[in-house]
């Protein structure tokens, strides 16, 4: 059976991505990390959807800005209860496995401190969708603000364990640079050279390269293909000055 789920990546800020999903059964309409709250409106408007939850991933501005003018408009803020001091507009708080939904689809909240302390995502196991904020990117990985190394080694080792068809919904057009360092990271990664030649052509072309999926991931994500969390760690540090 189809889903009946639709969802719109609507471009803000500089390289911010806000996903906003629609489920058509239901007619609900929810809005992850709204960094900003009037384009995410104005496209909500067009289409004839009324928002009526908010869900982040962390606390950091450029996911959370654009939370209170959506809440004015009557949508429930659910994100971090790790980060609550810190989002001011949460109404409720979440937690690992924790559950939240949209109709009938349910996401299951997994905790991925590292980025930020109380990173959560949001996992749709029956619609092979994964929210994942900043902590996975196509072909990189979060900076760790507030975490280590051995955190966010964690993290991806558990996320690529999830299905290979699972639709990446990650939160910034980071692409091309992840990709530039992930051939110097592996520069015998046939797979990595064929992606970015794609990667590359969409970007001259000024068009988006998310979503991605957890397969291409395995395929080219040096930080998901890290095979110990020194690795990962030497990996991070050589991209934060690469």
């Amino acid at each position: 059976m189809p889903s009946t789920l639709e969802i719109v990546r609507i471009p803000a800020l500089s390289d911010n991505y806000v996903w906003l999903v629609h489920d058509s059964a239901s007619d609900e309409t929810i809005v992850v990390d709204p960094s900003e709250a009037a384009p995410v409106l104005a496209v909500a408007e067009a289409r004839g959807w009324t928002i009526s939850q908010i869900w982040n991933t962390h606390w950091h501005p450029d996911h959370t800005d654009g939370n209170a003018a959506i809440k004015a408009l009557g949508a429930t803020v659910s994100g971090p209860a790790a980060e609550a001091d810190k989002i001011p507009t949460l109404d409720v708080p979440l937690r690992e496995g924790d559950s939240v939904r949209i109709g009938d689809h349910v996401a299951q909240v997994m905790e991925t401190p590292g980025h930020t302390a109380g990173h959560i995502v949001f996992h749709m196991a029956e619609d092979a969708a994964l929210f994942s904020g900043d902590t996975l990117f196509a072909m990189g990985c979060g900076r760790l603000f507030e975490g280590g190394p051995a955190q966010m080694y964690a993290n991806m080792q558990r996320l690529a364990t999830l299905p290979p068809e699972t639709i990446v919904y990650c939160a910034h057009e980071y692409t091309q640079s992840n990709g530039r360092y992930a051939a110097a990271a592996e520069p015998d990664n046939a797979a990595v050279t064929e992606r970015m030649k794609d990667v590359d052509a969409k970007r001259v072309a000024g068009e988006p390269t998310v979503p991605t999926t957890i397969a291409l991931e395995l395929a080219t994500n040096p930080f998901l293909r890290a095979t110990s969390a020194e690795q990962l760690a030497e990996r991070r540090a050589a991209k934060d000055v690469f």
